[in-house]
């Protein structure tokens, strides 16, 4: 029987000569999620002007004490004119500093005097000024290829007058559920049978990466049709996934499917949960081939092993760095366990309290507990033949979308 193979050796067969995919533009109203294909500049220096942070009175910080006339008054979006001398500028947040002023009272501070005000002693210049380019100045380096383009990417953008953004186009995957035990919700149970937990938990989380789930199919236990499923999957998509069948059992038939159609790459890993796990490639109609990924069909091997192979993937196909890996982040054990010969990947939920990070395990770490993976915020990952007891440092992946 094949060795068990290390984690770190099934990732770098997956991820080998696996290369960024093709660009398009997008309105900016529609890229959300997205991810940023070519770095994106600055034209614009944003604020554009130096202006008020608050609703009060623009002057001169050598004026402060004074009893000063108001010159003028600036509403946001409406021009200043310079200060004049001895004067100050009713301003509200927003406006336009008007030049001459370096300073902005906020107008709890002051007292009116008839058509006057009297500023108060203390007033530092640079108060309450936003000052031109503080947040971006023209020529900077706005957003890196590679960053996903959630609310306050988007927001930046905006920010510079940008409609069209070049992103890359989100990897196209057939998710496959095998088994002829498995039927879909909503249809009546018969003895034997189970619902399928695997593909809506598994298309949520490939959506959450990035990806496109452009086909759901059920393959039946039965070998010739899981050739002929396999090779339709991978017809029209950059990456098939499949729950299930990848033991070795008599009707576990997409490991010899594949090797049949295409390529084997890594096959039982030394890992806990999802040892049974298939990696491998499937030639698609228009020549090259698409990677393929066998998860277990017990759906918390399914859950993890998305997380450590799915996710990566697909920041492989995106050139996005923040899916690549997950955050890796120390806690303290709140539970003791001892490993056998596999590396295990414990799900737990981290309390995070002023003396550090506490990492507290589910009780039951059965691959078949998916309530395990319901709250579960970070893999606890405890090498092989280890002994962990209450107390201990331990290394924990966070599950951070």
């Amino acid at each position: 029987m094949a060795e068990l193979q290390p984690i770190e050796t099934a990732l770098e067969a997956l991820l080998a000569d696996v290369m960024p995919l093709s660009t398009e533009q997008l309105p900016l109203q529609d890229a959300a999620g997205r991810v940023l294909a070519e770095r994106v500049m600055a034209t614009l220096d944003v604020p554009p002007f130096d202006n008020s942070a608050m609703d009060g009175y623009a002057l001169r910080a050598a004026d402060a004490g004074k009893q000063l006339p108001i010159s003028q008054r600036i509403a946001a979006g409406s021009p200043a004119v310079p200060l004049a001398e001895g004067s100050c500028a009713r301003i509200f947040t927003g406006g336009e500093l008007p030049p001459g002023a370096d300073c902005v009272v906020m107008q709890e501070r002051v007292t009116l005097v008839g058509s006057d005000v009297l500023m108060p002693e203390d007033i530092p210049p640079g108060d309450n000024v936003r000052r031109k380019g503080r947040d971006v100045g023209q020529g900077d380096t706005l957003l890196n290829a590679g960053e996903r383009l959630e609310a306050a990417a988007l927001g930046h953008l905006a920010g510079q007058g940008i409609t069209q953004v070049s992103v890359r186009r989100r990897p196209r995957v057939a998710l496959l559920t095998t088994g002829d035990e498995i039927i879909d919700p909503g249809m009546p149970l018969k003895p034997g049978q189970l619902y399928n937990s695997n593909r809506p938990m598994l298309k949520r989380l490939l959506e959450n990466f990035g990806a496109d789930v452009v086909r759901l199919i059920s393959v039946p236990d039965n070998y010739d049709q899981t050739v002929a499923l396999l090779a339709k999957a991978a017809a029209d998509a950059d990456v098939v996934v499949s729950t299930g069948g990848v033991s070795v059992g008599e009707e576990d038939h997409v490991k010899t499917a594949l090797e049949s159609l295409g390529q084997l790459d890594m096959w039982r890993l030394a890992i806990r949960p999802g040892k049974p796990l298939a990696l491998g490639r499937l030639p698609c109609a228009q020549g090259g081939e698409v990677r393929f990924v066998g998860l277990p069909g017990n759906p918390v091997s399914g859950f993890v092993g998305a997380w450590l192979f799915l996710r990566p993937l697909m920041g492989q196909l995106l050139d996005c760095p923040e899916l690549r890996a997950l955050p890796i982040m120390t806690a303290t054990a709140t539970f003791a366990t001892t490993t056998g010969p596999r590396q295990h990947y414990m799900r737990v939920k981290l309390r995070f309290t002023t003396e550090g990070v506490e990492a507290n395990a589910f009780d039951d770490q059965n691959s078949a507990v998916l309530s395990s993976c319901i709250n579960a915020d970070a893999l606890a990952v405890i090498d092989a033949h280890q002994q962990i007891e209450k107390g201990d440092t331990i290394r924990c992946l966070w599950l951070c979308g």
